[in-house]
């Protein structure tokens, strides 16, 4: 049995100051995915998945575990991250599942159609989607946020979850599951992300409306709300200061591994949860959440 508090590496970390979406490979440490500890029990056999954002951090250890479970898996990410989302089809292959990677822009509705269509098309189906690509850029005031940036964060936040959800409608059969990852800033926003921290409220919002309008459709609607996670969104989107001392905020006073919110995904997407539907799961060190 190990400790939960000294699992994973603790601050203060070394400064590492990326340009977004930043690199996985240029983490220090680099994040833990699952790689070599994640072990599947055929929970999610037979289904297909589309993860977005699916290159790296969480969406990288959705995919991981996913086509561990049995599924094949798709995943959508920014064409610069070709490289890292050419290194997760490979972990989804040497699972045996197969894999398919789709770069693109999820602001775009037509690509975010487009991605639904073809994952369906190459599996035969669609099971799960998980909604976690995600676009984040720290402010000091309202004043420095440029209207296009702040745009920005609404478009691949709130914008592309929405037009990948509509568009897998189509597809979706009773049963099936859409996961969107949120935050604990949307309940407890931080004021240096004040726009991030909008989207999320907005992402936690629209989980619960809803569940409740396609409820009479069979299909469930959850969303995970995730604290200090370490991800290349930390040195691409945050000071230098808040990247030494990331995680300590948190009673484990670490943050967490991508590797650690797996289950959480694996949990809403298997069959063994058909009651649960509206739900926003925190998985944060011990955070309160309210």
């Amino acid at each position: 049995m190990t400790d939960p508090l000294t699992k994973y590496p603790r601050p203060p970390f070394d400064t590492q100051p990326q340009s977004f979406p930043g690199r996985t490979g240029k983490m220090a440490p680099e994040p833990d995915h699952g790689e070599e500890s994640y072990k599947g029990s055929g929970k999610l056999t037979g289904k297909a998945a589309l993860v977005t954002g699916g290159d790296s951090g969480i969406g990288r250890a959705v995919a991981i575990a996913y086509a561990r479970e049995g599924a094949d898996v798709a995943i959508s990410y920014l064409p610069e991250e070709q490289k890292d989302a050419e290194t997760v089809g490979a972990w989804i292959e040497r699972a045996g599942r197969r894999a398919l990677l789709l770069p693109g822009d999820i602001k775009d509705a037509a690509y975010a159609r487009e991605i639904v269509e073809r994952t369906a098309k190459e599996f035969g189906r669609l099971d799960i989607l998980v909604n976690n690509a995600a676009f984040q850029q720290p402010n000091q005031n309202v004043a420095d946020i440029d209207d296009a940036i702040f745009e920005q964060h609404f478009q691949t936040n709130i914008f592309g979850p929405f037009y990948a959800t509509k568009a897998a409608l189509a597809h979706l059969k009773p049963g099936a599951s859409v996961i969107f990852t949120s935050s604990v800033n949307s309940k407890h926003p931080v004021p240096t992300l004040f726009a991030y921290s909008a989207t999320k409220g907005a992402l936690s919002n629209m989980v619960l409306g809803l569940a409740q309008l396609l409820a009479e459709t069979g299909i469930r609607l959850n969303g995970v709300l995730p604290g200090p996670i370490w991800t290349p969104f930390i040195p691409a989107g945050m000071s230098e200061d808040a990247v030494k001392t990331f995680g300590s905020q948190v009673p484990f006073n670490r943050p967490g591994q991508p590797a650690e919110l797996a289950s959480a995904y694996v949990m809403l997407a298997a069959e063994e949860s058909s009651y649960t539907s509206g739900a926003l799961i925190t998985v944060a060190g011990g955070m309160p959440i309210f």
